[in-house]
């Protein structure tokens, strides 16, 4: 269950990022406040997920993963330039995350 539970933090900690953009430094109040609101979820559910992985296992990937996700949404729905680099950062992360599952850290 932990891995559901990362997995819905993941999710969180992109939309966090995406309304964050979105309040443009807190200075419009709904975008804000969801910003807020959604930041606490993810938070939650990675602390339900921390229940069972290690804490830096956990972490690594949840922001891992969210930042891969950030940068794929940011191409496609800000048309933010995606060059090799990023690519290759992209790949760096997956490879780690995967590392990080197959060590065997979760109880």
């Amino acid at each position: 269950m932990h891995w559901v539970y990362l997995a819905i933090a993941t999710v969180f900690e992109i939309a966090f990022a995406l309304c964050a953009n979105a309040a443009k430094g807190f200075t419009r109040l709904w975008p804000s406040v969801l910003t807020l609101v959604i930041g606490a979820l993810g938070t939650f559910f990675l602390s339900l997920a921390l229940i069972t992985l290690d804490v830096g296992v956990g972490y690594a990937i949840w922001t891992g993963l969210g930042s891969v996700g950030i940068v794929l949404l940011g191409t496609l729905l800000f048309k933010e330039r995606l060059d090799w680099r990023k690519v290759l950062g992209i790949a760096v992360v997956i490879v780690g995350v995967v590392g990080l599952e197959l060590s065997g850290a979760a109880v």
